[in-house]
């Protein structure tokens, strides 16, 4: 029997199966932002990074910011996955579980995140809850068993220093009305966090994810509700002027942002899409610069600059589209090949 000459296919085959988490049929159909999965994650990071500022101008408790944002964002996902639900019917009630701890998770991460902030300063907060650059690939790697690649742990330590800096720890960001308190508070956040990532790409993988992401803020409304009402404060009356910043974090964070996020991490790795999603302190810089005119140091621009060229080098094989189609044999084809089997 003559054997195939299409060489450049199955290495390639291979390599896609190994370092690709399963696709859900809705990101086959696809629009181009979908073939371009991390340049969604870059967006959906830089449109979340609007949050810290718009919340800043609102100034409100966090049970009020975390109860509106995702109350207010509701009617738009609702009409968003309509036709989703149309065309692919419910989801199964395992994707409902998934979806409700989600929720839950990111309502928990909310309140803690906005309760640290105050008391020790927005520097080590951010910080702290994006060492989920180093949870979410080992939640990764313990329940799913994806590997981690040792490029991606060689950059660990550079993207940390980064966070750093971008923080303003070295410069005193340590500052709060109760550092000891702020700290616990930022690492449970980060905690909640990264589970909540976590969830949210594990569940992607089934596809349904506009109807699953619905019901991931639902749930984060009703435990941010009953969490300020006894404990972080809720203003169910905030005014005018509180709302309307509250409705611009639901439309930027919630509506656009995490749901780019919840689209786009089921085709990427679990150690990609964190690194990527490093670019949500790097644009509330940027943003504060530009909306509260704050004044970025030089080291704060320097742990920028080291974040984008981490992110860069961790995420370069998967900034290329992933869903345009190789023909068997090709220069691509081959290439893609050496270059997933060469870790």
């Amino acid at each position: 029997m003559p054997r195939p000459t299409r060489r450049g296919a199955p290495p390639a085959a291979r390599a896609d199966r190994r370092t690709s988490p399963a696709r859900p049929a809705t990101a086959r159909q696809g629009s181009g932002l979908l073939r371009h999965p991390a340049w969604g994650m870059a967006g959906g990071a830089l449109c979340v990074s609007a949050s810290a500022v718009l919340l800043g101008l609102a100034r409100t408790d966090p049970g009020t910011a975390s109860f509106y944002r995702c109350v207010l964002a509701l009617p738009a996902l609702v009409v968003l996955a309509l036709p989703e639900r149309r065309r692919q019917g419910p989801p199964s009630r395992g994707q409902y579980g998934l979806a409700l701890l989600a929720g839950a998770a990111f309502a928990w991460d909310m309140l803690l995140w906005t309760q640290a902030i105050a008391e020790v300063g927005a520097g080590l907060s951010t910080v702290l809850v994006n060492v989920q650059v180093v949870l979410v690939p080992l939640l990764a790697w313990a329940v799913d068993r994806e590997p981690v690649p040792r490029s991606f742990l060689l950059w660990v330590p550079v993207i940390l220093l980064g966070v750093v800096l971008t923080g303003g720890v070295v410069e005193g960001g340590a500052s709060g009305s109760d550092p000891r308190a702020g700290t616990i508070h930022a690492v449970l956040a980060a905690v909640c966090y990264s589970v909540f990532l976590f969830l949210l790409r594990r569940g992607g993988h089934g596809g349904l994810v506009r109807q699953r992401y619905v019901l991931v803020i639902a749930c984060a409304a009703l435990v941010s509700l009953l969490a300020g009402r006894f404990s972080y404060g809720l203003d169910l009356t905030p005014g005018w002027k509180v709302m309307g910043w509250l409705l611009a974090v639901a439309v930027s964070s919630q509506v656009v942002g995490w749901l780019l996020v919840a689209s786009t991490s089921p085709m990427l790795s679990s150690h990609v899409g964190a690194v990527l999603l490093l670019l949500t302190p790097v644009g509330a810089v940027a943003l504060g610069a530009v909306v509260l005119g704050e004044r970025p140091t030089v080291l704060q621009l320097a742990g920028c600059v080291l974040i984008l060229v981490s992110a860069y080098c961790a995420a370069a094989r998967e900034i290329r589209p992933r869903g345009r189609p190789v023909r068997p044999g090709s220069a691509d084809g081959s290439a893609s090949g050496c270059e997933e089997t060469s870790d």
